[in-house]
Formats: structure tokens, C-alpha cells, sequence
């Protein structure tokens, strides 16, 4: 990261689903370049210390940590957000405080779409749920990011994405057709905002051993097959997706948007 964002205390990154998984892992490396983090998540009570402790790498790195347990697709919560990040920024000034948002919401129905039971087949609802939080929630916190003027040229959007979106698994359509939509939506801001100078880019990871991936039915047999085709001969891991980001979050990364960036050690390109 150069030294301008080291030097600029008033750099933040919004994290959307900070607690765990890739957003864990970004927010601490972001922290490390320079940013400070608010983070959006939602845990039950028994999952709070894993947030503290996040939250005191943070600190620990000289940097601020505000975090939210909100349903971050929920357009109330939103607005809470951003009143209270606003509130607490205190006067805005010049320069957009926001630098950078990682959309990484991780929460939809796994089910097929086909099946013998009305209880064990995809509903409408779960469907319109999944593509709303793990897709169309991508758009909705970008309005309201550019119509508060939050964020603003050189600012950064990230949204994690998956093979899924173009392959098949059995009970993970309504989660592929979220990220079919969400690459969709990367492409249209990309369109929308450049003349405002904030990239967009999505980021498809290789099979990474998170929490999100563990609820996925047959975790064990994706893990098998990525560690037998990946040419780097292991599993994609958090900390190289943050340090993609990172990367990416540079001021000198301006040029790179409008994509589906591999993070993954050549994975998806091999059969």
C-alpha cells in the first residue's frame, strides 16, 4: 500500500460479513495497510469472541474497529450503518472516507431445486432471499455509499464470488444463480461508476476451507477434488484472497476493473 493511504488516518474499509472467512481475513490485512475497518456481521452470542478478537488485531495494528450485528441485506439496518459510521466520522470534508467495501455475505438456502418433498425442495422465498443477500445487496450498499458521497474516485468495491456461478453442484443452485447475478452487477457498476473513478471487481476464490463452505452438502468431496487438480497442490486460503485485495486496494491498481479475478493457484483453469 503506498504511503499516502498509510499516512491518512481517515482511510476506512467496510467489510460486509467481517467476522469470519474471507471478510476476517481482509479486514485484518486492510488494517494492516492502513485502514481503519468497519465491519457488518451477524453471530449469535456464542460466536462473539471470535468478533472481539478480530476486533483487538485491529486495534493492536493502530487502527479503528466499528462493528455491526445487523442483517447487513435488512435496508433499515443499512440506513443504521451508515447514520451511525456518519455520525461518528464526525465532518467529511474533501475526501470520501470510505476507500474501500467488501461485499462478502455468505448466507443462502442450499437445496435443489427438484426433490421428492415440498420440504426438501428451493422455495420462492428462500430463492429471492439468497440472490438478495448474496447478490442484490451488492448494489443497494454501492447506492447508498455514492449518494451519501462516502465513497468517491479512487474509491474500491469488492465482491466475492465462485466457480458455482458457472458450474453445477446439486443442492447449490439458488447459491449459483446469487453468483451468477452478483458478477452481473459487478459488470453494471463497473459501467456506472467509473466516471466517478471507484473500480469494481469481482473475486473468485479457490475452494477455501471456511465456515461458509463447511454448511455447503459434500465439502469434504470439493475439498479432495480442488487438492488433487490445483497445481500449487493445496487449498486456496484466506489470507492469500486478502492479500489479493490488498493489492488490488492500491492506488496504483486503478486501471484493473470490470473483472472476475482468480485468486485460487490456477485451480479453476485445470479439469
Amino acid at each position: 500500500m503506498s504511503a499516502d493511504v498509510r499516512r491518512d488516518r481517515t482511510a476506512w474499509a467496510l467489510i460486509l460479513g467481517a467476522s469470519s472467512g474471507f471478510g476476517e481475513a481482509a479486514a485484518l490485512e486492510l488494517a494492516g495497510v492502513g485502514m481503519n475497518i468497519v465491519g457488518v456481521h451477524l453471530d449469535r452470542k456464542s460466536t462473539m469472541g471470535n468478533l472481539e478478537r478480530i476486533m483487538e488485531e485491529i486495534k493492536a495494528k493502530g487502527r479503528e474497529a466499528l462493528f455491526f450485528n445487523v442483517n447487513a441485506a435488512d435496508p433499515e439496518k443499512r440506513r443504521e450503518v451508515l447514520d451511525a459510521f456518519t455520525e461518528r466520522h464526525g465532518e467529511l470534508g474533501e475526501v470520501p472516507p470510505i476507500r474501500v467495501m467488501m461485499h462478502s455475505l455468505a448466507f443462502g438456502t442450499l437445496k435443489p431445486f427438484l426433490a421428492d418433498t415440498e420440504e426438501e425442495k428451493l422455495t420462492k422465498a428462500q430463492m429471492d432471499m439468497t440472490l438478495d443477500v448474496m447478490a442484490n445487496s451488492l448494489v443497494y450498499w454501492t447506492q447508498d455509499l455514492v449518494k451519501r458521497r462516502l465513497m468517491g474516485a479512487g474509491g474500491r468495491v469488492f465482491a466475492m464470488t465462485s466457480a458455482g456461478g458457472a458450474r453445477v453442484w446439486k443442492t447449490y443452485g439458488a447459491v449459483s444463480a446469487a453468483k451468477s447475478a452478483l458478477e452481473s452487477h459487478v459488470r453494471q457498476l463497473t459501467l456506472e461508476l467509473g466516471p466517478l473513478g471507484i473500480t469494481v471487481n469481482a473475486i473468485m476464490a479457490g475452494v477455501t476451507d471456511t465456515p461458509a463452505l463447511r454448511k455447503i452438502p459434500g465439502a469434504d468431496r470439493m475439498i479432495k477434488m480442488a487438492l488433487a487438480k490445483n497445481p500449487s497442490g493445496r487449498l486456496t486460503t484466506t489470507r492469500d484472497v486478502a492479500h489479493a485485495i490488498g493489492l488490488l486496494s492500491d492506488p496504483k491498481a486503478q486501471w484493473i476493473t470490470g473483472n472476475v479475478i482468480c485468486v485460487d493457484g490456477g485451480e479453476f483453469v485445470v479439469d
